[in-house]
């Protein structure tokens, strides 16, 4: 039922993820693409909206094109996991834990990144068969949240995401986290170079 191994491929060596929400499927194209170049590989695109849906499936046919899986985020329901999976994300991102969206991913052979913020949330997930979960909200829960973690659950690996830009991620990089999620930041047109001067 686990799906580390895929997370870990999909993940290796790619330590920032973008999140592209609400911008049309033009301006996530663009912006994928621009990523991509930068060297930013993990991509995300929430499916709040058709239209979203729709970036989402161009994003993602792009990304194939250049061999790179794309994920949807803030997929809140079973039916937003037959969606995503319909047009072939790699992944599904959720901003909480739900089992049943968890098991239709898995049932669907979609990896599921469930959102956590509690250790009670952790062990539900674990006994999923989860080792990589995203932490949300990031910045409100703050890098020692991340430390703290690690005690009890060293197995668990934490995508951070929700307030994180250029100015703070490193913060969280250093407290554990294996890959840092930036969203809104990303209105911000100097955030993707910053971040991809960052990868070093």
């Amino acid at each position: 039922m686990t799906t580390d191994v895929t997370f870990e491929q999909l993940f290796a060596g790619r330590r920032i993820m973008a999140i592209f929400r609400g911008m049309g499927a033009e301006r996530c194209l663009a912006l994928a693409n621009t990523a991509w170049d930068l060297g930013i590989e993990a991509v995300e695109v929430p499916i709040q909206s058709a239209e979203d849906v729709d970036a989402l499936a161009a994003v993602v046919e792009a990304g194939r094109a250049r061999g790179v899986g794309v994920g949807a985020g803030t997929v809140l329901t079973v039916d937003q996991v037959e969606v995503a999976a319909s047009v072939g994300a790699a992944f599904i991102v959720s901003p909480g834990f739900d089992a049943d969206v968890v098991r239709a991913a898995l049932d669907a052979g979609v990896p599921a990144l469930p959102g956590v913020a509690t250790p009670t949330e952790v062990m539900a997930a674990r006994a999923l068969g989860l080792t990589w979960l995203k932490a949300f909200p990031a910045t409100a829960l703050g890098p020692d949240w991340f430390r703290a973690m690690r005690g009890p659950f060293p197995e668990v690996s934490f995508v951070a995401t929700g307030g994180l830009d250029a100015g703070n991620i490193a913060t969280y990089l250093d407290a554990g986290v294996r890959v840092a999620a930036v969203g809104s930041a990303l209105e911000d047109p100097e955030q993707l170079p910053r971040l991809a001067a960052l990868l070093g």
